[in-house]
């Protein structure tokens, strides 16, 4: 078994590995896999020393929690953490003929009902724990409440508004009850973080994309609020959707989308500093937002078990020093941007 350093949460009792795994691709996210590819996925996270995993109903429709609930039920309670999200209930779709997958290639047939309500929330958490066969999780998560999903200011609030009046009073009760032991909210965009924090009372962020390599405008706002509240941070989405892992390809994406030219630029310069000092582009992208001290884990993603050791690999890479500095003497990262030490995370 690998040896992962722990980070605590924010200001939760939970301790996270700084390596741990996001679970959107095991929800079929653009390419199907098979059942036998998804759990020897999971027991090569396990395997390397991941103990924090986060999954989704929306993920797959529910196939992403099936997933991790098939392999998790099998190892000892204690010996992981796992958080899921709610906002979505999944119900049986009647029409299969015209029913949509969107971005899984192999979802399961449920449609989606946003619902941040009490009795939303709630149903939401009892369908995870049945799709999980587990009877609890470590950590909630409020999910995608922002434009990306829901596209108007007016949407937005009317559905903050539900969760105010009304959703909020669940999280609240299953965490004063220990039933969980933090809750949380998912974000992608900027300017959604200081919004929770006047609402409601959150132990921490999963920020999927605003923190990179190639984006840290959350330093001006964001994250010192953050601080200030004592909530922390886990990364997703460290590699932005694709251009961080990739490099700058003719089909590279960026925030899941084709790579802006001024992104393809950047990010060419960023490899070509990380190829004088022989560090891979994915390694600086897995391993920079560690560097701040709110952040307790990245969770990138895996399609099979190669990926989890691939990013062990970069994540255990020696990055010197001078490398950050160069990239910040270049304009190419932030100079009030933390990084890490000069030896490697989990030492």
């Amino acid at each position: 078994m690998g040896n992962i350093a722990k980070s605590n949460l924010g200001r939760t009792e939970v301790a996270l590995t700084k390596l741990s795994f996001g679970g959107a691709p095991l929800g079929d996210l653009f390419e199907r896999i098979s059942e036998t590819q998804a759990q020897m996925t999971l027991q090569a996270a396990w395997d390397v020393g991941v103990r924090y995993f986060d999954t989704a109903p929306f993920y797959g429709y529910g196939k992403s929690e099936h997933r991790f609930g098939q392999f998790l039920r099998e190892q000892p309670r204690k010996e992981f953490v796992l958080s899921t999200k709610v906002g979505r209930v999944l119900r049986a779709t009647r029409d299969l003929d015209n029913f949509d997958k969107g971005l899984w290639a192999g979802g399961l047939p449920f449609d989606v009902v946003f619902d941040y309500s009490y009795d939303g929330i709630m149903r939401s958490y009892e369908d995870s724990l049945q799709r999980l066969g587990l009877n609890s999780v470590d950590l909630l998560l409020i999910h995608d409440l922002d434009h990306l999903f829901h596209g108007s200011d007016a949407r937005i609030t009317a559905y903050m508004t539900q969760l105010c009046t009304s959703g909020w009073r669940a999280l609240d009760e299953l965490r004063s009850s220990g039933q969980i032991k933090g809750v949380g909210a998912g974000v992608n965009q900027l300017g959604t973080i200081p919004r929770f924090l006047d609402m409601v009372d959150l132990d921490f962020f999963i920020v999927a994309m605003p923190y990179t390599l190639l984006d840290q405008d959350v330093l001006d706002v964001e994250f010192p609020q953050c601080a200030e509240h004592g909530v922390g941070v886990v990364i997703g989405a460290v590699f932005a959707s694709g251009i961080l892992a990739t490099g700058p390809t003719e089909n590279a994406l960026y925030a899941y989308a084709p790579a802006p030219a001024e992104i393809w630029e950047k990010t060419r310069r960023i490899e070509a500093i990380c190829d004088r000092y022989d560090v891979p582009l994915r390694a600086a992208a897995l391993q920079f937002p560690l560097g701040h001290p709110i952040v307790a884990a990245v969770i990138p993603g895996a399609l099979k078990p190669e990926h989890i050791q691939s990013n062990m690999e970069m994540f255990e890479h020696h990055i010197p020093a001078d490398l950050w500095t160069e990239l910040k003497a270049e304009g190419l990262l932030r100079e009030d941007a933390p990084t890490p030490f000069d030896d490697c995370p989990n030492g």
